[in-house]
């Protein structure tokens, strides 16, 4: 048999992206722990969903106020905000309320807009009237603060949302970027994404949405990229986005989707 030079070549053909999962319902807001579990605000429930998208258990919180944040920062017990009422409530895992409800401005922070869970079970607390930061302890004790931020920095941010993940605070203030600060309230830079509505850290990555797109900034490559969905809702508006265990999670008016991301 006479070969004439013939070149096997073998192509990776890239899977697309593909919908694993549909959770129908018109939630609110909603989050994610690094367990892939879903933490979903409906009315005054809360639900919680796990990884294939099945409902494990329903709570109330008729009692708390209206939630405008759920931080999934310790998986299994999410933390819930209550701006209107100045309350902060920790869940179990069955989202019971673990201990009591901390009112801060009978602790003394009236002005707090936005909190978040940090390590060594610590709070965030942005203080609108002071325009700073603060970390306090379980006890509400301050640990650090960054002082006034229009005084560090120049500007007067209006934050939207902030979390914690591997010891760096991510603020986003939406004209500014997403400023990054370190566990002693020490300004550290800000990253070039301008106008997100909401934002989530995993990896290397900030996935962020804008305008109802889905992007990721590369935290080593410092580009911004857009992400591939799937065909059918590619064109949807979304609402909010994360990345948790390889998996995408889209937050859209009727429904929670857990897609596959291309290979």
């Amino acid at each position: 048999m006479l070969f004439l030079g013939l070149a096997m070549v073998v192509t990776a053909i890239a899977q697309e992206p593909r919908i694993a999962v549909r959770i129908s319902g018109r939630f609110d807001l909603f989050t994610t722990d690094e367990l892939g579990n879903i933490y979903a605000l409906h009315d005054d429930e809360v639900e919680l969903y796990n990884a294939r998208g099945e409902l494990g258990i329903r709570n109330s919180t008729k009692t708390f106020g209206r939630i405008v944040s759920v931080d999934a920062f310790y998986s299994l017990k999410p933390l819930l905000f209550s701006r209107d009422q100045g309350q902060i409530a920790m869940l179990d895992n069955t989202l019971s309320l673990q201990g009591s409800v901390i009112n801060l401005p009978r602790r003394g922070f009236p002005q707090v807009v936005l909190v978040s869970a940090s390590v060594q079970n610590a709070f965030w607390l942005y203080d609108e009237r002071e325009l700073q930061l603060i970390r306090v302890d379980a006890l509400l004790r301050e640990i650090a603060a960054t002082g006034r931020i229009d005084q560090l920095l120049g500007i007067t941010p209006q934050p939207l949302q902030m979390h914690e993940l591997d010891n760096w605070l991510y603020v986003n203030s939406p004209e500014h970027g997403i400023l990054v600060f370190d566990l002693f309230g020490t300004y550290y830079k800000t990253l070039p994404v301008l106008g997100a509505d909401r934002f989530h850290v995993r990896g290397n990555g900030v996935y962020f949405v804008k305008d109802g797109s889905f992007f990721r900034y590369d935290l080593r490559d410092l580009i911004i990229e857009s992400m591939p969905l799937p065909r059918e809702i590619a064109e949807r508006k979304l609402r909010d986005a994360h990345m948790e265990q390889g998996h995408l999670y889209l937050l859209y008016d009727d429904e929670i989707v857990i897609v596959t991301p291309s290979k």
